[in-house]
């Protein structure tokens, strides 16, 4: 009986299995959106080994060709016995100034030995003077190369953001309470570490993490390092010819070729400066908060990518320039174009300046963001709003490159071939 029993199980299960396998039922492949996964951890960790990877090899090569072409105590005693040859490191040492003149001044408001009238003043000149005079010294110094001076006027801006934030925040907190402010820690030293900490904002409290992680510092060090690119130069050389020509079809065929490129150094520049260059300096000095972008690659819309490509960027617009706009009674739109107009601003500023030559191109590009943004968020959605959103970063880049590389030749190489 027991035999006959387990032989009718069996022969149940069997059929039991049958039918299962033969039900039928739909599935969604992995990369279909409609399967609803998520986890492409490993796609990143592909990405990061193949820019390890391919970085590694030109490292090599340059290594076996060159050498090694920096020493660093040699560049120390280089500056040291003749530091007007090096203009952009002194003006970064001369940034100093502008720190302590802020802090300064916020000791003697808080002490009631400047009038906020007095205050305000002396804010408006100390920042009016951090843009001003090293695009002085980059137009009128001869030995200051462009990227000297793209890399001091860089430093001044963030400089700038951040003291105009540390004005803000401590004017704020005199007006809500005349008797904490007066208790606020003032000190060199936090005001330093603000000004080294991967964010725009000040804050009376920064988050902070209980300790360095040796292996999370190393790993950011070894990216940060290892990343170079030398692809576009034959592509930009070889396109001058066609834009010299105004060869249209040239042109055309050599932007899309320089798409390629130029989108991949910028993918590098983003990872490199934002997530390994930012995370390295947060973790160094405990810094807590570490969100500097969030999923821009997802946005559908042209607003969503500027709102999280750069959140340091985005909240310092947010808290210091758009909401005071609607506390004072703009709209809305006037102040988004606002916000797009001051970061036009900037953009020419830091590439104008230091190529010594203004044509506008960055801050037109920067502005037409407005009506590609509302053709966007109108007209598309979706994928095909991704899509665009991926297209305008491809294209548009390069195009700006393009232009400033064209203009910079002509101005400065074909006028010594003449």
């Amino acid at each position: 009986i027991m035999a006959q029993t387990k032989n009718v199980t069996f022969r149940w299960r069997r059929c039991s299995s049958r039918q299962q396998m033969t039900k039928s039922h739909t599935q969604e492949s992995l990369l279909s959106s409609a399967s609803g996964y998520r986890n492409y951890r490993g796609i990143l960790n592909w990405c990061v080994v193949m820019l390890v990877l391919s970085n590694a090899r030109l490292f090599l090569e340059n290594l076996l060709r060159y050498g090694v072409l920096v020493d660093p105590i040699q560049v120390i005693s280089l500056f040291l016995n003749d530091p007007y040859s090096w203009p952009a490191a002194c003006l970064v040492i001369v940034s100093n100034v502008f720190i302590v003149v802020a802090l300064y001044t916020e000791r003697q408001l808080s002490k009631g030995s400047f009038t906020e009238l007095v205050g305000f003043l002396v804010h408006c000149i100390n920042l009016a003077i951090i843009l001003m005079f090293p695009g002085a010294v980059v137009l009128l110094v001869p030995s200051m190369t462009p990227v000297g001076g793209a890399f001091v006027l860089g430093t001044y801006t963030i400089l700038f953001l951040k003291l105009y934030s540390y004005k803000d925040v401590n004017m704020w907190c005199r007006e809500l309470s005349t008797a904490k402010a007066k208790k606020l820690a003032r000190s060199l030293s936090y005001m330093y570490y603000f000004v080294f900490a991967p964010t725009l904002c000040y804050e009376l409290n920064f988050p902070r993490s209980p300790k360095i992680r040796m292996s999370f510092l190393l790993r950011r060090l070894f990216e940060m390092v290892s990343q170079k690119n030398r692809w576009m130069i034959p592509v930009i050389q070889s396109s001058m010819k066609p834009l010299e020509d105004m060869d249209l079809s040239r042109m055309t065929e050599r932007l899309l070729r320089l798409a390629v490129p130029n989108h991949l150094l910028w993918l590098m520049f983003f990872y490199w400066f934002f997530h390994s260059s930012m995370n390295f300096t947060a973790e160094l000095l405990c810094f807590g908060d570490r969100q500097f972008y969030k999923d821009w690659w997802n946005a559908e819309t042209v607003s969503y990518f500027w709102q999280n490509w750069n959140i340091p960027v985005h909240k310092w617009c947010l808290r210091h320039f758009y909401k005071p706009l609607l506390r004072k009674g703009f709209s809305k739109i006037v102040s988004q174009s606002a916000v797009f107009f001051l970061s036009a601003f900037f953009h020419e500023y830091l590439v104008s300046v230091p190529l010594r030559m203004f044509r506008l191109w960055a801050f037109m590009g920067m502005m037409a963001q407005l009506p590609l943004a509302w053709f966007v968020g109108r007209f598309l959605c979706g994928n095909y709003g991704n899509a665009a959103v991926w297209i305008s970063i491809i294209i548009g880049q390069p195009f700006a490159v393009l232009m400033y590389v064209h203009d910079y030749y002509v101005l400065h190489h074909r006028q010594e071939a003449d």
